[in-house]
């Protein structure tokens, strides 16, 4: 082989290497990414440690003689998208057995319907579900809950039955124990966890894009 081709041969396995290299690193970043994504949507919110009776101070209008389920939403949460899902397919299986509110934060400082967001209205469209503005996070703070989507279910009498999350991860919709048991304490049917986790973004922000 002459000069020329062992120069040709040269850059050609050069290359290669740089392309190995250059493969490796991006499969290495794709993992990191995906065990960073995987982590995010598997970490739970803290969990309110909600008052064992209905807050006497709360304005949140309850049926009589029905228990009561109350969900406290970031109303810019891309994660509560999914817990309205999933409260949707609750109140259709809880028909005339339980009521709905959600409470959408509105905090001091920002704008005139800032809250109305597509959630707002995709929860107002629920049958049974009351939407109401959390004004300067007055609910939040008497429920004491910390994370979008923390949901609680507090019985006829004002008792609390359970708190925590209904969805199974961030953003993932399908059957979780947080609906199943809902569904089970309302009906008498079943078994039931009276906490679960709530995956969602911090009600204390005013911007929430899930990051």
């Amino acid at each position: 082989m002459n000069r020329s081709g062992l120069a040709t041969a040269a850059t050609q396995l050069k290359r290669g290497r740089l392309l190995g290299v250059a493969t490796l690193l991006w499969a290495a970043g794709v993992s990191l990414g995906a065990a960073k994504l995987l982590r995010y949507e598997n970490t739970p919110g803290e969990l309110a440690k909600a008052p064992v009776s209905w807050p006497g101070a709360s304005k949140i209008q309850r049926t009589p003689g029905l228990p009561t389920v109350v969900v406290m939403g970031h109303p810019y949460c891309p994660c509560t998208r999914t817990t309205v899902g999933e409260l949707a397919l609750l109140m259709t299986q809880l028909h005339g057995k339980a009521t709905g509110v959600v409470a959408f934060i509105h905090p001091n400082g920002t704008p005139e319907h800032w809250e109305e967001t597509d959630l707002w209205r995709s929860a107002a469209a629920i049958p049974g579900v009351t939407v109401i503005s959390d004004q300067a996070y007055r609910e939040a703070d008497l429920f004491h809950a910390q994370a979008s989507g923390q949901t609680f279910l507090y019985d006829a009498e004002g008792n609390l039955r359970f708190d925590g999350g209904i969805t199974a991860a961030r953003g993932h919709a399908g059957d979780n124990v947080g609906r199943s048991s809902i569904i089970s304490l309302v009906t008498g049917e079943g078994n039931a966890e009276t906490t679960t986790s709530v995956f969602g973004c911090e009600l204390h922000s005013r911007t929430s894009s899930g990051n």
